[in-house]
Parts: C-alpha cells; structure tokens; sequence
C-alpha cells in the first residue's frame, strides 16, 4: 500500500520524472505492490498532459552564447564549422559541419538548393535535418545560428536528455553543436506581386557527441512552426506546397571502388500532418523535443528514436479522450531480456500481425496494424505494395446440362492496390465451363473489394477481415433461372505474405458458345456493414457477342454475405454502408491455354460521393506500382514509396531487410527478404516467440489453474493478468508450446505432413515430386536438369556461406531456370543487361538508380496447340494505336486525341515471340515488326483474317526498333548486339548496312519521309546521344548527347519540325531542332517510357512502371490519359495506324 501511496503523491507532484531510476522502479525482484505502484505510475504519466517547450528552453544561443550567424539569403551555407574531434554520423567519422538557410546541417559542403530542397530522403549527401525546406532569410526576415560548444551547460542537458531516452546509454558528450533557426520564413516568389507572409518558424538542432557515439535533439517550442511546408520554385503556375523534410539521411555510400549506392536514411514526419505535431508530440515525454541516436564508431545501422514509456505523449485533440496507453517495461535484470515487456504482457504475440501491437481494452484486446501497414491487426501488410493470391478452385459445375468437374485447379491473383486494379487467372478450366464462366467476374470481384483503391472517408475489405474470412454468394442468371453458388474462404496469408483463397463453385451455369465475347458492364454496388458480416445484393448485366447467335442480353442477380471474425473492444467507428465502383470490368476465356481471366478496376467510397477527379482517385497518376499515390489539393498529388521499398515514388525498389539489418531476427533462425517486408524462420527443431523474430526449443506451458475464474476478460497476456506478479514472471519463461502444424494443412494437396518437436515436415506423396508445398505429378518429361543459371547461383551461394553480403553478386534466374535479362550486384542499382547464356552485353551498367531497359532474350512458354495468327483490326477506328505486348500486338483506337479503351482488342496473337519494334505503312496498311525471340522481321495487312509474312529472318540478333519510309518504299531497323542499322525494301530485298562503327546499344529509329533523313538512339551507359543521316547513309552526325541518360523512345513533332524522345534516365520528354537549337522540355517527371508516337499536339508513350499508353499534352505539359492493357505486362514499341496517310507522311 505504501508503494501505491508513493506513487500517487508523485502523479500529485509532477508527471514528468526525469530523477527516478526506472530499472529500480522495474526489475523484476519488485513484489506485487511495486510492479502494481511502477504500472500506476506509467499510466498515470502516459495519460496527463506534459507541458509544452517553450522558446526559453531552448539551448542557449546568439551572439552572447558564442554563436556564428549565418549570412542572409535564400540559399546559403555556412563557412566550414572545423570539429576538435571527429563525430561519429552513423558509422562514419566527420570532421567539419556545415549549416545551410534550409533547415540542415551537413558534413559536406551543400550543392546548390534546386538538388535537395524539393526531394524526399535519402539525399546524396549526409543530413542532419531538423526542417528541411525553401527557407529564406533576404530582408532581415530571421537569423541563424551556429557554435560547436564545450559548454558544461549544455553537455549536462544533452547528457540528462539521453539518460532519459536511452537509460542503459553510458554516454558523456564531450562536445555538441547547437544550430538554432530564429523566426525564419519560407521562400516567396515576389514577382507576383502579392504580400508577404507573416508566418515564421524557430527551432533548434543540438548535437551531442563523444569518442565513440553521437545524439541529436530535434527541439520545436510550442508557437515555433506557424508554417509546415514551402512551395516548389519550378512549377509555373501550379500552387502545391511540399511538406517539410524531418529525419536524416546518410548520404550516398562508395562500396567497391567504382560505384555509389543509396545511404540508409529515417523519416519522422510523412506529411504536412506530422510536420504541425512536431511541437505537440515527442518521443521524450515533452511535447517538441524529439531525441535520436545518431552515430556509433563501431556498428551502426540506422537512426534509433527515443521512446519514454513505448509511446510517443501526445496532446489529444479538443473534446476526444485519450485511447488506451500501452506501457512498455524494460526488463533488464534476473530475465537478462532485451526486450520490450507490454503490461499487461503480450497474448501469445501470434494472435497479432509481427507487424501488428496488441492493446488492452475494458472489455479485451485487439490487434492494430503498426504505421506503415494496414490490414485488421492479426495480418497486416505494407502499405501500398502490390497483393498476390494464390489458392484451388473446386467443385462441380453444370453447363447447359452437362455437369463438370473442377478438381483443385489453380487460382492467382494479383492486385495493384495503389490503383484499384486486380487480375484473377485461373487455369486448366475445360473448355465447355472455360467460356461460361466468363461472366461470373464475381469470382474476382473478392479480390478488388479486399484491396480497392481507397477514396476519402472509406477503407478497403482487408482493413475489415483481414485474411481471415468466408465469402458466401449467389448468383441468380435470368432469363433461364440458373443458380450458382460461390464460396471462398480466406485462410491466412502464407510465407510471401500471399493471401490464401479457396473457391469452391457448384450449380448451374447458361451454355455459352465457343469463341463468344462477354462484355459486362461498369457498376457501383453498396455494402452494408455489421458486427463481424458484411453483405450486399445488386443486379448486373452483361452481352454476350458470338457468331452463333450474335448480341445477346443478359442478367444476374447477386446476394453475398462476408463473415469474418471482429473485435469490438475498442468499440471503433466503423461504416455502416459503403460503396464499390467497378469501372473496367474485363473477362476473357484463352481456349489454347484453358485459361480463365478477370480483370477489374475498383474503387470504395462512401455512398453516393461525387467523382473526385484527384490523379490519385482517377488512376492516371504515374506513381509506381509499388508506390503510394497520396493526393494533395486541387490536382496536385505525391508519390510514396511503399512500406518496404524505397525510391523517389516513381521509381520504386525493394528493400532487402536481411541485407541491411542484421540484427533483425534472432538466434536460431535466418531472415528471409520478401517483396515490401520480411520474415524470420526458426531452425528445424526450434519455435518461434511471440515477438516473430526469436526463437527457442523451450515446450513449456503456463499453468493455467492460476486462472481464477471462467468469467476473467480475455486480454493480451498469454497468462492470467493481475496482482498475482508470481504468474507475470511465469509468463516470460513459459510461453513456448509444441503446436501441431499439420492441424492446420500446411503442405500441398499431394504431400504427407509429418509433426515434430518444434517444427514439422512436407513430403510429396509416391509419383508426385516437390518441395512437398508444391507438388507435381512425376513424369519424365516434365522434370528439368539445373540450368547454367541455377548452378551458378547455387555456387555462389555456397561460396557466401549461405548469406551474401549486400554488394556481393548473385545471379538472378527466372523461374524457367533462364538468367533474367537485368543481373544487379545484391540490394544495388549496379545493374547490367546479359544475354541467355548470362554474357554480359556491353555498354549496359548502369551507376544510378535506373537500372538498365534490358529486353528479354528467352520467349515465355508456349501453349499448345497453337491457334491461327489471324489479324482481327478493330472495327470503324480511323485511327488507332498499334503497340507491341510481348506475344501480341494490340490495337487501341483514338477518339480525337483521347484512348478509346472500350474498343481495345488484339490485332494480332504470336505465341513464342517477343515483339519489340512496329511500324505502319498508311499506303498498304500494314503492320510491321521485329521479332526479338524468332530473330526475324516480319509484316501482315490490316485485314480480318490476314497472317503474318516472314520478311527477313537470317543475321538477326536482337532487332529492336523500326521504321517504315512510305515515301522511297525502304525499311529500317536497329540489331542491338552486332551494333548494327541496316535498311531493306519493304518486301526484305536489297539488304544493305548502313553502319556498324561507333554504336553500343541502338534502340530507337524513326525515318522522316518528307526530308529523307533517319534518326536513331544509343542508350551506351557511357556515352548516350541521338544520331541522325540520310537514309542511303551518309551525312551522319550527333543531333544531340549532353543531359541524355537513357534516350529509349524517339519520335518527330511534324507540326514544328522537331525531334523528340523520352528519356527513361533523366525522366524528361524533350524535343529540338535538327540543327540542336530550340532544345525544351515538354515532360520533367516520366516514369519508365520505352516507345513513342506524335499525333495531333499529343505525345503516346508506352511506359514500363505503368505498363501502358500514356498521352502526354504537347501545350499543356500534362498527363491527359492512360490505357492499362487488362493483361499486365510490358508494353514494347508502338506507333499510329490511319486509314489514311498524314500529311508529311512520316513512321515513328
């Protein structure tokens, strides 16, 4: 009773304690009294509001304290702040500091602003920054500050800060560097004419340091930051304002010699949001003061946060509670546990995502998702990375009155959550059910609810149910009253953090004729939520075009019900209604494959919402597919990579947590990377801890007679919570059991699972063979000797021991056992091409963060029986895109200058070749093209029922782009890897060389007719530049080379005479005169654009981070459309078919 006393008198006294020695108040050797008094005063000070940093708290600074003052200005940084001892930034000695106008400190001298200022982490350069944006102190608008300081003053705060954040720290600064921002505003542009801002901002940068480590305080007086973010310089008229920058970054690191690679970087704000709470909340305790573990001489990986009592103390909002506080103790005595222990204690962590926390409520726990995820707590996933499903359909199917078996055929899903677009394939379908179930799109419909592009004020289904849930529907046909029934049952989400789907399908379905098309409708539908069941009921229609029968109507009606398992203890708002939009919906049936597809573009929003027409919401931004689209006011909107991934948003790339941490799993276990995130896997013989990184061979179980009623809440402890500590300490040693894995079917269909001790075992069953999660019927023709690739692979790996560092090579294989075209040194952007037998091919290393547009060189399989390439032209299109996809050219007719997506169709199917280069002749109305995996040129007329002629198919390697010159009846065309142009006539006669010297990697070529003269790229890694000559060869020349990285698309602007390309290195869309003059860029920001077109006043490219047609504005400069084929793959070369040929003829 004592102790309780002793802690109330100090909740009385004051909440904030920085004197009191937590380990005393905490160890475990405490009785029940203590820990009961110590949990007391954790929450009591998790709960009252600290008082805020006001600007006299701030380290002393100015001309009296010493201080240097930075010279006024937009862009300035300070003379060299020489230290009289290296600090230690991450794990690198420094010893000169440099403080620059716009809110940072460097170890190096600071390139001019238009390099940084506007961009995200990581920067190229080290970064210590408290407030990273355009700051301007012109006009006496502000001061800054600056001194390197052996003050006993400010080395006991810095040294009392960091006992507080970091108790177990024997840290004793020795020297620190204070850089305080005094009343500073943001950049203006004066030549509008308007008045000046009156907002200004102060905050402080202290950095502390000794011999061997080095910590930062961030510090934000409470009426510091009356402006959260600047606006851009170079945006002409658009009005957006980027947020702050807060973190800090570590600048580019020189691994080998020769190359540089992105420096670890941390983040503490994401967006405005977070950057207006920088004073209100902190990770001290004290609301504007965040402190940091910054730089260790020995080993360090990345920023460490303070963390007083586990969760940051924030201020609530004016007339909302505070939620439930989650109290963190460190254990550091009897338990010699490095662990964060929850109280009450963590309930078999299992129940909760590893990403996930667990929280205690009145009547229970719950699992809530950790920033950067989302899901409903027990799966989450990283936030904005694409989805993929896997799972079998199964059951009996009556078509017409024939009943069909499905017997555990294959499902797959994928899902570009950033744009609300998911794919379902299903294999080995019989034909009779293949064509009728084509309009049964609610079998994909799951997948596009669970991971639907998000409008304001609504949330996807697997925020709801997570991975854990049974979809029940029915569909009703009409007319023919027709009943099938669907059920899908989500069972968890697997190693790769794949969902896991069963379907299972059984009734009736109308007969379709072979050959028909099923076009479905676009359509809104309402959900209606409840306590652990959603449902919803809607009626759909549908045209079923065949030859038979032509245009046919028809309906369904749908009626679902989602039941899933909820928690209600935190008695959340949650929607009562909400609304899916299916805008595209796509279905087709691949009679040569048996393949079933689906493909539909979902949005959820509140019921009855207006169209919002933010990029974000429309889905023509040119975020990456692993990359977040977040939108800001008006049309404005920003790129984020996701969770796991890293790259400016337009350019996104996986993170290799296993590389990079090496602390992230525990002993007895090895760290596997997956796509966005991770996952530790425990030894054969050991057990995973509830943390989801540690592992143990301990089977023991907790006592569960300590249980003192039936009636007891469930909570977060695996173990009975309350006065009994005897069961707290308990828990801590025996929280590890034997769980039966096989319980739960973990091995495939085909596979025997066997439990043991800690872990369990899959072997295929006789005549199947496998890993035993997989497994296949055992023929002799359908195993595979190890590829060259795969041997190699499995070389080095053994070489490495197991584990490859970062920068150490490992061959990349394709799942055929093939080397995947781009081959990278580790988690690097130290890329290059090769070709199928994994030779290196010249000119292609790439130093920068675009890796190399390799092409393919090994065709993806082939099925059987191959069908009749036939040509089927899109019906009354005057104009149309013709763009090559791999085994197929596609047609996309213009309307105006807009996509016309509702008439997309395929001209042209080529199982087993690689289409690369096309090309048009408007007086023939033919299709040409470059095969790179058959190593021919070939050409068919735009006619139905028309097949492909063979023009030329000796002494090719790797044919890329090619032109047509309709004028002199010649065509031209690039070989990549003898370096060659070449030209023919149009029929393959009259072969000639027009060069072979002085090209390393030619891609693009276009002909202008109306002039005679051809133009051509070289992506060369060294040296790019674009060329041009006439077309019997002569008069070559350089058009242009500086400010070129990776010049893959070119095409001519005929209404002004210029040149233009699209540049998947500089990211620009630029044109210029022949004679170089007039040079401009039409687009700063592209993705990954591989080929172009012009027509009237608009640029069509082909992108590979979109994987479709973009149109670009030409007076605009803006995005005005996009065309995403519902097949995802990359999109090649593309050009523009008339029935009629354009003044100035010209092929692009």
């Amino acid at each position: 009773m004592k102790n309780v006393l002793f802690v109330f008198h100090l909740i009385r006294a004051r909440c904030f304690w920085p004197a009191v020695n937590h380990s005393s108040l905490l160890g475990v050797d405490m009785d029940g009294g203590s820990v009961l008094a110590a949990a007391l005063l954790y929450w009591s000070c998790g709960v009252c509001v600290v008082s805020a940093l006001h600007r006299t708290d701030l380290v002393s600074y100015g001309a009296l304290s010493g201080d240097l003052i930075l010279a006024e200005g937009d862009d300035e940084t300070s003379r060299v702040l020489t230290l009289p001892r290296p600090l230690y930034f991450y794990d690198t000695p420094f010893h000169q500091l440099y403080v620059a106008t716009n809110g940072i400190i460097s170890a190096q001298d600071l390139p001019m602003e238009k390099q940084y200022v506007d961009d995200g982490f990581p920067t190229d350069f080290p970064v210590v920054a408290p407030f990273l944006a355009d700051i301007d102190t012109s006009g006496g608008r502000g001061h800054i500050y600056y001194r390197v300081t052996e003050t006993p003053s400010v080395l006991n705060r810095v040294a009392q800060e960091v006992r507080r954040g970091f108790p177990d720290a024997k840290f004793a600064p020795t020297h620190a560097v204070v850089a305080t921002w005094e009343n500073v505003a943001a950049y203006e542009d004066q030549t509008q004419g308007t008045e000046l801002s009156n907002k200004v901002n102060t905050f402080q940068a202290v950095i502390g340091y000794d011999e061997t480590d080095s910590y930062t305080l961030f510090l934000y007086p409470e009426d510091g930051l009356n402006f959260f973010g600047t606006q851009p310089k170079e945006l002409y008229n658009v009005k957006i304002e980027l947020p702050a920058r807060v973190g800090f970054s570590r600048g580019e690191v020189t691994f080998f010699i020769f190359s540089r690679s992105e420096g670890p970087f941390y983040s503490v704000t994401t967006d405005e949001k977070s950057v207006k709470r920088l004073s209100q909340v902190g990770n001290t305790g004290i609301p504007g003061v965040w402190l940091f573990h910054t730089g260790n001489r020995h080993s360090f990986e990345n920023i460490i946060p303070a963390a007083i009592g586990g969760l940051l103390s924030t201020l609530p909002p004016e007339g909302h509670a505070l939620s439930p506080v989650t109290l963190m103790f460190p254990f550091s005595r009897t338990l010699k546990m490095t662990q964060t222990f929850t109280l009450p204690s963590s309930r078999f962590q299992q129940q909760c995502s590893q990403n996930a926390i667990c929280s205690d409520y009145a009547t229970g726990f719950c699992c809530h998702c950790r920033p950067g995820f989302y899901g409903n707590g027990r799966q989450c996933l990283p936030d904005g990375a694409p989805q993929r499903v896997s799972g079998k359909v199964s059951g009996t199917v009556t078509v017409g009155s024939f009943p069909i078996v499905l017997d555990n055929i294959d499902l797959h899903a994928y899902i570009v959550v950033g744009d609300g677009r998911a794919y379902t394939a299903i294999s080995q379908v019989p034909e009779p059910v293949g064509w009728a179930l084509m309009p049964v799109s609610p079998v994909g419909e799951l997948f596009g609810w669970l991971f639907a592009l998000e409008l304001p004020n609504s949330q996807a289904g697997f925020k709801t149910t997570g991975a854990e849930f049974t979809r029940h529907a029915e569909v009703l046909f009409n007319p023919g009253n027709q009943r099938l029934s669907i059920i899908q049952t989500g069972s968890g989400l697997d190693e790769h953090n794949h969902l896991r789907v069963e379907t299972i399908v059984s009734g009736h379905v109308p007969l379709l004729p072979p050959g028909a098309e099923v076009t479905v409708q676009p359509f809104k539908e309402t959900y209606q939520y409840y306590p652990s069941v959603i449902t919803s009921s809607s009626v759909r229609e549908f045209v079923v075009v065949s030859a038979e029968r032509g245009s046919q109507s028809y309906t369904f009606h749908l009626k679902q019900n989602i039941t899933y398992r909820d928690c209600r203890h935190d008695n959340r708002a949650t929607p009562e209604t909400l609304q899916i939009t299916m805008e595209r919906v796509f279905v087709m049936y691949v009679k040569e494959e048996r393949i079933l597809r689906y493909a539909i573009t979902n949005k959820i929003s509140p019921v009855g919402d207006d169209e919002l027409l933010n990029p974000c919401y429309v889905g023509n931004h040119d975020c990456d597919t692993t990359a977040q689209c977040i939108p800001l006011e008006g049309q404005a909107f920003k790129c984020q990579c996701a969770t796991g991934y890293t790259g400016d948003g337009h350019n996104c790339y996986d993170i290799d947590e296993c590389a990079e941490g090496s602390d992230l799993c525990g002993d007895h276990s090895q760290c596997l990377n997956l796509p966005g995130s991770h996952r530790c896997q425990c030894w054969e013989g050991f057990e995973m801890a509830f943390d989801g990184r540690n592992c143990s061979r301990s089977h023991e179980s907790c006592a569960h007679t300590a249980r003192p009623s039936s009636r007891m809440r469930p909570d977060c402890s695996h173990c009975p919570s309350g006065s009994n500590t005897s069961a707290l300490k308990m828990y801590v040693y025996n929280f590890f059991v034997d769980i039966d894995e096989c319980s739960s079917s973990p091995c495939h269909i085909n596979a025997r699972c066997i439990n043991d001790l800690g872990s369990f075992r899959c072997h295929c069953q006789p005549g199947f063979h496998g890993d035993g999660f997989y497994c296949a019927l055992q023929e002799a023709s359908t195993s595979r000797p190890e590829s060259v690739c795969e041997r190699w692979r499995a070389s080095l790996m053994e070489h490495y021991g197991g584990k490859p560092d970062p920068q150490q090579y490992l061959p990349q294989c394709e799942p055929a056992g093939e080397f995947s075209p781009v081959q990278c040194y580790g988690h690097t952007t130290y890329c290059w091409c090769v070709d199928e037998n994994g030779r290196e091919v010249p000119g292609t290393r790439s130093h920068d963060v675009v890796k190399p547009a390799c092409l393919p060189s090994v065709t993806p399989p082939t099925a059987r029986p191959l069908p009749r390439p036939n040509v089927t032209p899109p019906p009354n299109a005057d104009v149309t895109l013709l763009y090559a996809q791999g085994q197929k050219i596609g047609a996309l007719p213009l309307n105006g200058t807009r996509l016309d997506s509702s008439r997309s169709r395929t001209l042209l199917t080529l199982h087993g070749s690689i289409v690369v280069g096309i090309a048009y002749d408007c007086k023939e109305n033919q299709v040409y093209w470059t095969d790179l995996s058959a190593r021919t040129i070939n050409r068919a007329s735009m006619v139905s029922g028309a097949e492909p002629e063979i023009l030329i198919n000796s002494n090719l390697v790797s044919p890329e782009g090619l032109a047509v010159d309709v004028k002199r009846r010649l065509m031209f065309w690039v070989d990549s890897s003898p370096d060659v142009i070449e030209s023919a006539n149009l029929d393959g006669s009259r072969r000639r060389i027009l060069f072979d010297t002085d090209l390393v990697n030619p891609r693009a070529i276009i002909v202008v007719s109306s002039t005679g003269t051809l133009y051509w790229t070289d992506w060369n890694r060294e040296a790019p530049k674009i060329e041009s000559s006439s077309v019997d060869g002569l008069n070559r020349r350089v058009v242009v080379s500086d400010g070129v990285g990776l010049p893959n698309a070119l095409t001519y602007d005929s209404s002004s005479g210029q040149v233009c390309w699209a540049d998947a290195g500089t990211k620009r869309l630029e044109c210029i005169s022949p004679n170089g003059s007039g040079r401009r860029v039409i687009h700063p920001t592209l993705n990954y654009p591989f080929s172009m077109v012009y027509y009237r006043n608009h640029f069509y490219y082909t992108d590979w981070r979109r994987d479709g047609v973009i149109a670009v504005s030409k007076d605009s400069s803006k995005f005005t459309d996009e065309y995403l084929p519902e097949q995802r793959s990359h999109l090649y070369g593309v050009t523009i078919a008339t029935t009629y040929c354009l003044p100035g003829k010209i092929n692009i």
